[in-house]
């Protein structure tokens, strides 16, 4: 065999195993990609990090971050693709409570109170 043989044989045989390793050896998976949020569902805390608020089946409830206590609750409707109209109670106050609140994001919540206050409440990942 001479020698130009046998260079062109030992590179096709070390192409063919690298395409064969290339085939068998992927590595380790990546996980799953966590599904995208959708609408105001989940958890949310206001600016201060006071309060967390949770979404869920159309209920919300709010707690203290500090102490777990249960600030307020009710309900709420998306009344659009990107906007929730919230009705509860106070459970402070014993007063009924009234947003009107833009999903500016997936991470970003802008709304206003029935008094006009205006607030920002950011996903909890």
């Amino acid at each position: 065999m001479t020698i130009a043989r046998k260079v062109l044989s030992m590179g096709v045989a070390g192409s063919f195993a690298m395409i064969l390793a290339a085939c068998t050896t992927g590595g380790p998976e990546a996980p799953p990609m966590a599904a995208a949020p959708k609408g105001v569902e989940g958890s949310w805390i206001d600016a201060k990090g006071t309060g967390l608020s949770t979404f869920t089946g159309g209920k919300f409830t709010t707690v203290a971050t500090d102490t777990g206590q249960k600030l307020s609750d009710g309900s709420y409707t998306m009344t659009g693709a990107t906007s929730v109209e919230i009705n509860g109670t106070s459970l402070i106050r014993q007063t009924p409570v009234s947003f009107n609140c833009l999903l500016i994001s997936t991470s970003q919540l802008n709304c206003t109170s029935s008094s006009g206050q205006n607030f920002v409440l950011t996903r909890r990942v």
